[in-house]
C-alpha cells in the first residue's frame, strides 16, 4: 500500500509540475506579447522604424486571450496536486517553538492528532469541491474569454482533491499507527530523511 500511494502522490506532483511549468512558460508568453505589442504602438518606435512597428503590429503579436483564465484554473490544480506529496512526506510548515521541549512520545502524538484534523480538513474541501463541480457542471458556465466550461477546471481539482484525500487518509492512519504500536508505515518526512 505504501508504495501504491506513494506513486501515486508522485505522478501528482509530476503532473502539477508540468502544468505549473506550462503556466509559467504561457505567462511569459503572454508578457512578451504584450511588450512587443505596446512597442509596436509607441511613438519611440514609430519614430525609429515605422516599417518595424507596422510589421509588429500586423503579425498580431499581443497578450495571449484569455491567459488569466488558464492560470486561474491550472494554479488550482497545481495546488491540489501538489498536496499529496506534502501530505506524505510531512512537508508542510510547523512551528515547535513550544513543542520542542515536550517528550517524543507526546510529540508523536501531537502529530497523529494534527495529522488526522488535516485530513478532516482536505476532506471537506474535496467534498465541498465535489458539490461545486456538480454545480458547475449543471448550470453550463463558462470563462469570459475563452469560453471554455468552468467546471473542467472543478473535475481537474477534484480529482486531484481525490487523491490528496486518499493520502491524507494513509498519512493519519500511519501516523496514529505509529503513535500506539511504534512501527512506521510512512515514509521518512522532510526532516527525518
Amino acid at each position: 500500500m505504501k508504495t501504491a500511494i506513494e506513486r501515486l502522490a508522485r505522478a501528482m506532483a509530476v503532473l502539477g509540475g508540468v502544468v505549473l511549468t506550462a503556466l509559467v512558460v504561457l505567462t511569459c508568453v503572454s508578457v512578451l506579447g504584450r511588450g512587443l505589442n505596446s512597442m509596436g504602438h509607441s511613438d519611440w518606435l514609430s519614430a525609429v522604424s515605422q516599417s518595424l512597428a507596422d510589421g509588429l503590429i500586423a503579425a498580431g503579436v499581443g497578450p495571449i486571450t484569455g491567459d488569466f483564465e488558464l492560470v486561474e484554473a491550472g494554479i488550482a490544480f497545481a495546488i491540489f496536486a501538489f498536496l499529496p506529496i506534502c501530505q506524505l512526506y510531512a512537508g508542510h510548515a510547523t512551528v515547535d517553538v513550544f513543542t520542542s521541549r515536550l517528550s517524543d512520545r507526546v510529540n508523536t502524538w501531537l502529530m497523529a492528532f494534527w495529522d488526522v484534523v488535516l485530513t478532516l480538513v482536505i476532506l471537506l474541501i474535496t467534498w465541498r469541491l465535489g458539490a461545486g463541480l456538480a454545480d458547475k457542471f449543471g448550470n453550463g458556465e463558462t470563462t469570459f474569454l475563452l469560453q471554455f466550461p468552468i467546471w473542467w477546471s472543478y473535475a481537474a481539482s477534484f480529482a486531484a482533491a481525490v487523491v490528496a484525500s486518499v493520502t491524507a487518509i494513509y498519512c493519519s492512519v500511519g501516523r496514529v499507527t505509529y503513535a500506539v504500536t511504534g512501527r512506521s508505515i510512512l515514509p521518512p518526512s522532510g526532516a527525518d530523511a
